[in-house]
């Protein structure tokens, strides 16, 4: 049997490779403050974000220039076992409001800058080199590692917060806080808002709502209520920012947008509102509208929660009843007598323009001319099947309001 002889090439490699790792580490204990240094001028050089900081930010910023250098030594080392739990560390030393007002890029342009300084000076080392190279590598995981874990971390807060700003929305609950909660969201809607409301898909992709909303120059805020979708539509350019000449994106087209983002069902858009802590207004008209939408056998998609006024108040609805009285009985009865008489004989017939004009002893040309004037004042057309409706219904609860109100004014005999 042939002996076998030891490897005493093998052996010395391995010895040289650790006299020179001792030699590095040696070199690196003596000028690792002059490294921290050196680092600290190149980053006022070179960044000039960092220059720009506050004292206590550049003084954090520094910490971990200085904490990289001092991990890499301890890895070099051996006392931490792989470079990822090293550089991990680094971050350890920042505070957290750091990870706030230094971006994920100008982390590495920090981690490429001690690294470029630790490899000019160590140029003559290719061991040296050569780790440097592994560690800069898994120090750039770690950094976005830290910056994934923090963003999630903000997306479930703001994914929270954002559900509780639509509840608080959806049940009219305003306090002092909401505004604040509203913009800690990022909201940058500006001026009128309305609430679309519909069913909830299969799988809510709010991105997607959130892209679609934003090329139609819009914010939103997305809530899944059980089975419903709620979305809370804000314009992103102020109406005084419209170029002249031009109309603001309306929230009907807006919603037309959103539409194949929700479920099957019916889509109610509420009526617009002057700003977002007033949306609890429009919730509750798209939410009733929501709840009555199926009474309307040709209701379209979206619907706006006017059009929905006479199932809303057959529902009871108080909004509803009070929308239709003040909006179409109040400003006919302020405006003319004689245009709410035809109306109610308009209505009464038929819609027959030739009855209604021998019950007043008018021509027909005439009652057109009033239904015109109707129009006009109200913005319901009577001679529509579907806004007579809704101009019937509103008759008819102003005349219950009159004679509520008459019985009250009686006061009865002793």
């Amino acid at each position: 049997m042939t002996p076998v002889r030891p490897d005493t090439e093998g052996l010395t490699k391995a010895q040289s490779q650790e006299s020179a790792r001792e030699r590095a580490l040696s070199w690196l204990r003596q000028v690792s403050g002059e490294l921290s240094t050196a680092t600290i001028k190149r980053l006022e050089d070179t960044l000039p974000w960092y220059s720009e900081m506050p004292p206590g930010r550049r003084s954090a910023v520094g910490l971990v220039a200085q904490a990289g250098i001092t991990s890499f030594i301890s890895w070099l080392e051996g006392t931490a076992s792989t470079p990822w739990i090293a550089a991990a560390d680094v971050f350890g030393s920042a505070p957290r409001e750091l990870l706030r007002s230094v971006s994920l890029q100008q982390t590495l342009q920090l981690i490429r800058v001690v690294v470029t300084v630790v490899e000019e000076r160590a140029a003559d080392d290719e061991m040296l080199q050569e780790a440097i190279l592994k560690y800069s590598r898994d120090i750039a995981f770690a950094a976005a590692d830290v910056y994934a874990r923090a963003a999630e971390a903000r997306g479930l807060w703001d994914a929270r917060l954002e559900a509780l700003v639509v509840d608080s929305i959806l049940s009219g609950e305003y306090d002092d806080e909401l505004p604040s909660r509203i913009a800690a969201l990022g909201w940058h809607g500006h001026g009128e808002v309305a609430v679309l409301v519909g069913t909830a898909p299969k799988q809510l992709e709010v991105d997607q709502v959130r892209r679609t909303a934003r090329h139609m120059d819009a914010d939103v805020l997305v809530g899944v209520q059980g089975s419903r979708l709620v979305v809370v539509i804000g314009r992103s350019t102020p109406r005084d920012d419209v170029p002249e000449g031009e109309d603001p994106v309306s929230f009907t087209a807006i919603a037309q947008a959103l539409e194949p983002l929700f479920g099957e069902g019916h889509l109610v858009l509420g009526n617009e509102v002057p700003g977002v802590v007033d949306a609890s207004t429009s919730a509750k008209a798209a939410l009733a509208g929501f709840a009555v939408a199926r009474a309307w056998r040709g209701v379209p998609r979206p619907a706006l929660a006017d059009d929905l006024l006479p199932e809303r108040a057959l529902a009871g609805d108080p909004l509803a009843r009070s929308a239709l009285v003040q909006r179409i009985y109040v400003p006919l009865k302020d405006q003319s007598t004689e245009l709410l008489q035809t109306l109610w004989c308009y209505l009464d017939t038929g819609r027959s323009l030739e009855a209604t004009a021998r019950e007043l002893f008018v021509h027909p040309n005439t009652v057109r001319y009033r239904l015109r004037r109707v129009a006009d004042i109200i913005g319901w057309d009577a001679t529509h099947a579907r806004d007579a409706l809704i101009v019937q219904s509103a008759l008819i609860l102003g005349a219950m309001s009159e004679s509520a109100t008459g019985r009250r004014r009686i006061t009865p005999r002793r």
